[in-house]
């Protein structure tokens, strides 16, 4: 997706009038939410950052099943950067929602990828983290292993209610 917004964030850039293939109507519309400084918040067009960050996800991802391991320090660097990428797309979903007032169907799917890449790798690295802690410790990370998927379907349904109520004068002339 991050490839495809680049492609889409080009287009753009060269021709003002493009009309991105992910503009559907005025709430699901790239170009409303492309044109914005929040697309290129760090001075460089998000996708950049998505194909980086989807890359290193990739290449972590192949060297762990071909059996890598990794040292204590790069699970830190990992856990840095879920996290980070975490904070900024649920910025991002704040921008989209109450600052730009659209939403781009490209983005919610990285939004889609990004929160349970986070929540699955926080849950990896606190039940590494955590095998000498106190017992209280540990029997809240394993409720929080045992919940992981409940957790992040509400964590989705929490997201639809906000992007329901915030376009709900739009979704009901449409209904």
């Amino acid at each position: 997706m991050a490839v495809v917004l680049l492609v889409e964030k080009i287009a753009l850039i060269e021709d003002p009038a493009y009309v991105p293939s992910c503009s559907l109507n005025p709430v699901l519309s790239c170009g409303s939410v492309m044109s914005t400084p929040q697309a290129s918040a760090f001075g460089i067009p998000n996708p950049i950052l998505g194909i980086a960050g989807f890359s290193a996800v990739l290449a972590l991802g192949t060297a762990f099943l071909a059996g890598a391991r990794m040292a204590r320090w790069m699970s830190v660097v990992i856990q840095v950067g879920v996290t980070f990428a975490m904070l900024f797309v649920h910025w991002l979903i704040g921008q989209s929602l109450y600052e730009i007032g659209a939403l781009c169907p490209y983005c919610m799917v990285v939004w889609a990828v990004t929160i349970p890449l986070f929540w699955f790798t926080t849950l990896h690295h606190l039940r590494r983290w955590t095998r000498g802690a106190a017992p209280v410790t540990r029997r809240t990370v394993s409720l929080l292993i045992e919940f992981r998927l409940p957790v992040l379907v509400a964590w989705y349904l929490v997201i639809l209610s906000l992007i329901a109520m915030r376009f709900w004068d739009y979704w009901s002339t449409v209904l």
